[in-house]
């Protein structure tokens, strides 16, 4: 089991989706997000296997939770910068999403 502290040291924040792409060179299929974190945080990338769920098209505008505060990860030749989140369901991953537009950046309380 963590403690609270240690839950605490992970970095939650809200960002925007603002542009996403096939990711040609995964070994699984995936996509190349670009997502605004706003001011503080900038943008950021991240490499997401969420092909079965969601299109290119749809991705793009919408709001996500990512961890902003582990370290850069190597994908083929493509840096990874955060995590997104989601739940692994039946279908494919599903997105963990605030239930109304929030301020990019916004941090998991």
């Amino acid at each position: 089991m963590i403690t609270f502290d240690d839950f605490a040291k992970v970095d939650i924040r809200v960002g925007e989706i603002v542009k996403a792409e096939v990711f040609e060179k995964a070994r699984r299929p995936a996509y190349k997000l670009l997502i605004d974190f706003g001011n503080e945080i900038g943008t950021k990338k991240s490499s997401a296997q969420i092909t079965d769920l969601y299109t290119e098209q749809e991705l793009t505008g919408k709001q996500v939770l990512a961890v902003i505060n582990f370290p850069p990860r190597q994908i083929a030749d493509f840096m990874s910068e955060v995590l997104v989140l989601g739940t692994y369901s039946k279908d494919g991953v599903v997105l963990i999403q605030p239930e109304r537009n929030v301020e990019n950046g916004d941090k998991l309380g």
